[in-house]
């Protein structure tokens, strides 16, 4: 399985469809969420290769639909204790702080399916609106 393309763009889906999803593409759109994290073994697992600085991603709905471009602008690899608070503010998700980015992001990766540990690899990827 590989992750779903619009045109010559990878598609960027945010978080799981639905109302997460929903809030997550407007935190993108209104210019607050310019960065992303996801679990290295996710690329691993279904073969994709990490974003590259300059690619641009189609930023999909939950109906596969392109409502925005975002193009790469940092690629870090970085276990999951050592996510600095500069990147996990620039998600704009809201959280207060660093632990409380931790808490909810262990809860999510869990729910997923996906515990991580203190040394589990995450993706880091920051962005800018096109």
């Amino acid at each position: 399985m590989s992750w779903p393309r619009v045109g010559a763009l990878r598609g960027l889906e945010l978080g799981t469809p639905g109302r997460m999803r929903e809030r997550l593409n407007g935190l993108v759109l209104s210019g607050r969420k310019q960065a992303t994290a996801g679990l290295l073994s996710e690329y691993e697992v279904e073969g994709e290769e990490l974003e590259h600085v300059g690619e641009r991603l189609a930023l999909l709905d939950d109906l596969g639909d392109q409502i925005a471009t975002v193009e790469i602008t940092d690629v870090q690899i970085v276990p999951f204790i050592d996510v600095p608070w500069e990147f996990a503010a620039a998600e704009g998700e809201g959280d207060a702080d660093l632990e409380e980015w931790r808490d909810g992001h262990r809860a999510f990766w869990t729910a997923e399916g996906t515990p991580v540990e203190d040394d589990t690899a995450v993706v880091c990827l920051r962005f800018v609106l096109v």
